[in-house]
């Protein structure tokens, strides 16, 4: 060992911890993966990586042994479909994790720890218009957030101040504003909206429709995942302990997401909206001048170059599985 700190990704079976695991590898960390199940696409790149419930405080002892940093990002968690229909499995589940793995780091002596947070602790009220103000980190008081997915999360960022202060862990907290990216989940209820867009005009064929939730205009800024993993280890390393936004502030409609993944694919499609499926908050962006103050550093990765990466990869999946029959180049729209 060359003294660098030993590792822990929770979630790491998952989209954002695949990513971040090979990150730190390919920067010389030894690293110890920790999810229910290991990464659907590709095999993960840890030292050690461990099938694990992380439910169970037994399985949380097992996982922070002989660790000195814990990016805790697992979670129950999908699109807004699953976290508006499952408020309480999601809130029973994430309070289970967090509050084992918190206490299992501190018991096994990790020296810091990392929490994944959401966007979704924001107060509802403040986002109920498309054209939304951006949202400052200060802004989550007084709570409002989304009902079981955003209050477990502000409770678990508050138990994380708690630790700091009464037994001395060193936590980060990070606000996730929409990650997107390949190798992540893309159909069966738990996508987020670029990958089930990604999906839904892959399989269209040109001149057709797809099926929108809502009316469309509702709004969201969407960060790419290599951005994510960036702000995550520039996180770790610095000396700031309140939660802090990490995503764009580029805001863009549903709409306008689909036209950006219809030019990647070189299709003309109509939209069909279903005003009676969940849309979310009106509007939500992130405001990024606190991370920019702390981290000196903010995503560039444009929409445009992530979303051809996302979508060139969920296509050739659905290729791959004898989904997609033809090839899109011969329907490129005039």
């Amino acid at each position: 060992m060359t003294g660098k700190p030993r590792i822990l990704v929770t979630g790491a079976g998952g989209f954002i911890g695949y990513h971040l695991v090979r990150r730190l590898k390919n920067d010389g960390f030894w690293v110890r993966g920790a999810d229910l199940k290991g990464p659907d696409f590709e095999p993960s790149t840890a030292d050690e990586f461990a099938v694990l419930d992380l439910r169970r405080w037994d399985d949380c002892l097992a996982a922070t042994r002989n660790i000195d940093q814990v990016y805790n990002l697992a979670a129950d968690m999908g699109g807004i479909g699953y976290i508006t229909a499952n408020h309480a499995d999601i809130s029973r589940n994430n309070i289970l994790i967090n509050t084992h793995m918190l206490e299992a780091a501190r018991v096994n002596g990790a020296r810091r720890f990392l929490f994944s947070s959401s966007a979704c602790v924001y107060p509802q009220y403040k986002q109920n218009h498309p054209d939304v103000t951006p949202l400052k980190e200060a802004d989550a008081i007084p709570a409002d957030p989304e009902p079981g997915y955003g209050w477990e999360k502000l409770f678990a960022e508050e138990l994380c101040r708690y630790y700091k202060k009464d037994y001395g862990l060193e936590t980060r907290i990070v606000r996730f504003h929409n990650v997107y990216g390949p190798l992540g989940t893309y159909e069966g209820g738990k996508e987020k909206a670029p990958a089930a867009i990604s999906r839904k005009v892959a399989l269209a064929e040109h001149g057709g429709e797809i099926e929108v939730w809502g009316d469309g205009q509702q709004t969201r800024s969407f960060m790419y995942v290599d951005d994510c993993v960036e702000g995550l280890v520039r996180l770790m390393a610095s000396n700031y302990s309140e939660p802090l936004n990490l995503g764009t502030d580029r805001l863009v409609t549903i709409n306008q997401l689909i036209d950006l993944v219809s030019s990647v694919a070189g299709k003309r499609l109509k939209k069909r909206h279903d005003l009676s499926k969940p849309q979310g908050v009106r509007g939500r962006n992130s405001d990024n001048t606190l991370l920019n103050r702390v981290l000196g550093w903010e995503p560039a990765i444009t929409l445009e170059q992530g979303l051809t990466t996302t979508y060139r990869w969920i296509e050739e999946e659905l290729r791959k599985a004898g989904r997609i029959q033809t090839i899109a180049a011969g329907q490129a729209a005039t």
